[in-house]
């Protein structure tokens, strides 16, 4: 069967896409911080697929290296990996931001990404053939009020993702950045640092995105022939849409 390897894989639209992928039988690599999630995680899909756990910070360049380079036959060549890992922090303007949380996002949503993806390139390159979905977000190309440095980051991977394709034309390698719009999972409780309050808020009398919905695209991004690329997938729930230019006085 062929292996799966998912980032930030406790929760979200990670867990959700290793739930699926463990339904369609395939062997699964999945990486969180937190070790617990990834124990109950296994225990749930052990039954329907093989799970390798790695308790892992993407953001720290030799663990990540250390543990691709020692996994389990036959999980150690990858098929498909999803650049899923990232996080949000704060909605302040950047004049009154958080310096700290500027840092934990470029080191999680940019180093992260580029480690994970340098470990498990030449393992495709070799093979000449593999996925890579990275998981970016509408802020890269629609700036809003606080977005500041966490769209700045997704413009990154929009660009990365674009890059590689250039890198690895004339290879079997897919490249795709999947970028979604409003969609609830724990990405506004990590916002606003466990506010569960202030998270809701957010969502109160809307129908946004769910993890199951990225899951799906994920999957069908997979099923599609080899030959075909995506190279950029924008997705938004139905009450979601531009807010168009603003003007106010100053």
């Amino acid at each position: 069967m062929p292996t799966i390897l998912i980032t930030g894989a406790t929760s979200g639209f990670g867990r959700t896409t290793a739930e699926l992928f463990a339904n369609k039988g395939w062997n699964l690599i999945v990486t969180g911080r937190r070790s617990q999630y990834l124990k109950e995680l296994k225990t749930t899909l052990s039954q329907k697929a093989a799970v390798h756990t790695i308790t892992l910070d993407v953001r720290n360049t030799d663990e990540v290296f250390k543990a691709l380079e020692n996994l389990p036959t036959p999980l150690n060549n990858i098929d498909v990996l999803i650049n899923n890992a990232g996080l949000a922090l704060g909605l302040e303007t950047a004049d009154q931001a958080n310096l700290n949380d500027w840092h934990q996002m470029i080191d999680t949503n940019i180093t992260g990404l580029v480690n994970v993806t340098r470990a498990v390139l030449p393992q495709m390159r070799k093979a000449n053939q593999g996925y890579i979905i990275n998981i970016g977000s509408i802020a890269a190309n629609t700036p809003y009020t606080g977005g500041n440095v966490y769209g700045a980051t997704k413009a990154f991977v929009d660009q990365f993702t674009k890059n590689l394709r250039t890198d690895l034309i004339g290879t079997k390698i897919r490249a795709t950045n999947i970028a979604p719009g409003l969609a609830e999972t724990e990405f506004s409780i990590v916002r606003f640092k466990g506010d569960k309050g202030r998270a809701d808020q957010v969502y109160k009398d809307l129908k946004p995105l769910t993890a199951q919905d990225i899951a799906n695209t994920i999957g069908w991004l997979v099923d599609t022939p080899e030959h075909v690329n995506v190279n950029y997938l924008e997705v938004m729930p139905t009450c979601q849409t531009w807010a168009g230019v603003t003007a106010k006085p100053n």
